[in-house]
């Protein structure tokens, strides 16, 4: 199926996703010089550490995620005049759910982050999985945009596996998931 046929498909679930970014503010036109570092951390889990303690107002969270802003390799809280520096463990959003929708025998899988914000993956949102370093275990990652990622739960990471399909690539079998006519590779079937 072609992606215009696709979009139309899943009209009302791109229009979700549509109407959780339309709330953002324009913080790609905002370039103010640096003005310092936070002491701000996004820990593993997508929670919000900020001089040693957690900010657990949700709405607060969700503030400070709107603002948020990725140039080379860093992560910023931004203002139309200020510009923060903080620090991410991993990534600056927490997939916490996917929902699938399948129609006519294609699928679309939306990530619902911890603040709220909802992708669906595919061409503008992919999935990809990197490891660790270290410990080799599995990282899988979404583009939530503008170049901030989302790292997948546990939970919902396993949700995908569960609805893969193995694929001999040639380099053994894989592990791939589809969402919108595209597929994505989750690793290794064994």
């Amino acid at each position: 199926m072609i992606a215009k046929e696709l979009d139309k498909l899943f009209s009302d679930v791109l229009s979700e996703q549509d109407q959780s970014r339309q709330s953002l503010p324009p913080v790609h036109r905002w370039n103010p010089e640096l003005s310092g570092d936070m002491d701000l951390i996004i820990d593993r889990e997508g929670r919000w550490i900020h001089e040693g303690g957690e900010i657990k107002r949700a709405p607060l969270v969700k503030l400070f995620a709107s603002i948020l802003k990725y140039e080379q390799g860093e992560h910023f809280l931004v203002s139309p005049v200020e510009k923060w520096r903080i620090k991410v463990d991993v990534a600056p959003f927490f997939v916490t759910s996917v929902d699938i929708n399948t129609r006519c025998g294609e699928q679309a899988i939306t990530c619902i982050t911890s603040t709220g914000d909802n992708v669906v993956i595919g061409k503008d949102h992919p999935l990809w999985v990197d490891h660790n370093k270290i410990t080799d275990e599995p990282v899988p990652l979404v583009m939530i945009r503008d170049g901030l990622t989302g790292l997948l739960s546990r939970n919902a990471y396993y949700q995908l596996v569960s609805l893969a399909e193995v694929k001999d690539t040639g380099e053994g079998e894989q592990l791939f998931v589809s969402s919108m006519g595209q597929q994505f590779l989750l690793g290794d079937a064994a």
